[in-house]
């Protein structure tokens, strides 16, 4: 995973839904993921790390994941992305709306970083303020 242009900063985070589809290779998201790496935009995050991990059906699949990942720019998930996504939660709730866990927190990550998301996955949708990248 090379970047053509290290002086661009990541603006988007990948979601795993477009991970999936990145590492088969047979679709127009892999197509989008693979130019979002070599332009340097793609960053990943925690959450992301874990399901595509825990996914993994060998140890030379988790190492080479591991290995392809390492390379990406790496979000953290801090306090006030905690307390975002507990509050996107409570809100989201309060309209009868629930959520995985995983999403709001990468929801929180990407509107604390000003990201786009990349996913195929509609429960971003019902994020308020989460921008989902599209070409």
């Amino acid at each position: 995973m090379k970047r053509e242009n290290p002086d661009v900063l990541p603006d988007v985070l990948i979601d795993t839904s477009a991970w999936v589809e990145f590492f088969r290779g047979t679709s127009q998201t892999a197509d989008l993921v693979a130019e979002l790496i070599e332009a340097g935009r793609a960053a990943i995050c925690g959450v992301t790390y874990y399901e595509l991990l825990q996914g993994a059906k060998s140890d030379d699949e988790e190492s080479r994941l591991t290995h392809a990942l390492s390379a990406l720019p790496y979000m953290e998930i801090t306090r006030n992305v905690w307390i975002r996504a507990g509050n996107l939660s409570a809100d989201l709730r309060k309209k009868g709306i629930t959520l995985p866990l995983s999403d709001l927190v990468m929801g929180a990550v990407a509107l604390e970083q000003n990201f786009h998301v990349l996913t195929l996955d509609e429960h971003f949708q019902s994020i308020p303020g989460v921008k989902q990248y599209h070409k």
